[in-house]
């Protein structure tokens, strides 16, 4: 009896569910062609946005997750419609509210993760630099080897590899050496008080004319600084039209050699720091009269001596 009495409802039930079937079949074959046609839709906006991204970023990482963002917003889209459709959507509702909760808790949790990955989309707007150039970051000198979604990648000008969080790239200052396609060389001399400083202008300018790697439409620029405790000092400015390090350093030591050159051949003096001592002052003795007596005293020594 019991069993009759089960097999009965659920005969009852399915018969239900068959009858609204019969009535949604309209709404499920409209549901589905609109799902054809969304994910159709989200193929071409992924295709199309794939495009657009790449005129504004760099980084192909960020350009495909864009793209696939936007394929996954169409095709949610249309899977809501058709679940609208057919009478689902408020399920469905529940579910990502549920997810929602959930996803906000993982964001406290890795917020590390999340700061470093939002830093990277906005640097690949920013476009601070390129795969290759030479930058400082956070102190560290070197070559931009690769930029990711969570970290970029420096190789140092020792040769070791320095992977830096993307949220200390982005949230501190980048040094882009390679941007202008030129660099500055800037360096200090000192001469001696007694040169001429307008002749020691004129020999440096000349002697630097030609150096190596130099930017030729720009000159070289010497401004007489300060008077130091031993030399008149003067800053030296060469513009390079090279950013490569090891060009810098050729230059700058083959404007040391030349500049050194050009001041031994012309008498001009590049002092080393020294120290006076005057004996002459008041309440001292003059170094003469010292010699003297230290000359006396030694005379005394011997003449005691011998006796």
């Amino acid at each position: 009896m019991d069993f009759n009495k089960a097999y009965n409802l659920l005969v009852d039930k399915l018969q239900r569910w068959f009858a609204e079937t019969i009535k949604l079949l309209p709404n499920i074959v409209l549901a589905a062609i609109i799902l054809i046609i969304g994910i159709f839709i989200a193929k071409l906006v992924r295709k199309y946005s794939y495009k657009i991204i790449q005129k504004l970023s760099s980084i192909q990482t960020i350009n495909k997750l864009f793209s696939s963002f936007m394929y996954v917003v169409v095709l949610l889209i249309a899977i809501f419609t058709a679940l609208n459709i057919i009478g689902l959507d408020k399920a469905v509702t529940t579910v990502l509210a549920g997810a929602g909760i959930l996803g906000l808790a993982l964001a406290f949790a890795f917020q590390d993760v999340a700061a470093n990955f939002m830093s990277g989309i906005f640097m690949s707007f920013r476009h601070p630099f390129d795969v290759g150039d030479l930058v400082t970051v956070n102190d560290k000198m070197g070559r931009i080897e690769a930029v990711n979604l969570r970290d970029t990648t420096l190789i140092t000008l020792q040769g070791q590899r320095l992977i830096i969080p993307n949220k200390n790239v982005f949230q501190n200052s980048i040094e882009n050496f390679s941007s202008t396609g030129k660099r500055r060389l800037d360096f200090t001399v000192g001469v001696s008080y007694g040169d001429d400083l307008e002749k020691v202008r004129s020999l440096v300018k000349e002697c630097l004319a030609n150096l190596s790697q130099r930017d030729m439409e720009k000159e070289v620029e010497v401004f007489y600084d300060e008077f130091g405790d031993s030399s008149i000092n003067f800053k030296l400015r060469i513009w390079l039209n090279s950013v490569h390090q090891a060009d810098y350093l050729h230059a700058k030591s083959e404007a040391i050699i030349v500049i050194k050159k050009t001041f031994d051949s012309n008498d001009i003096t590049i002092p080393f720091p020294i120290r006076t001592l005057d004996f002459g002052i008041k309440g001292g003795e003059k170094i003469s009269e010292l010699k003297l007596n230290l000359s006396n005293s030694s005379n005394e020594n011997n003449s005691l001596t011998r006796e």
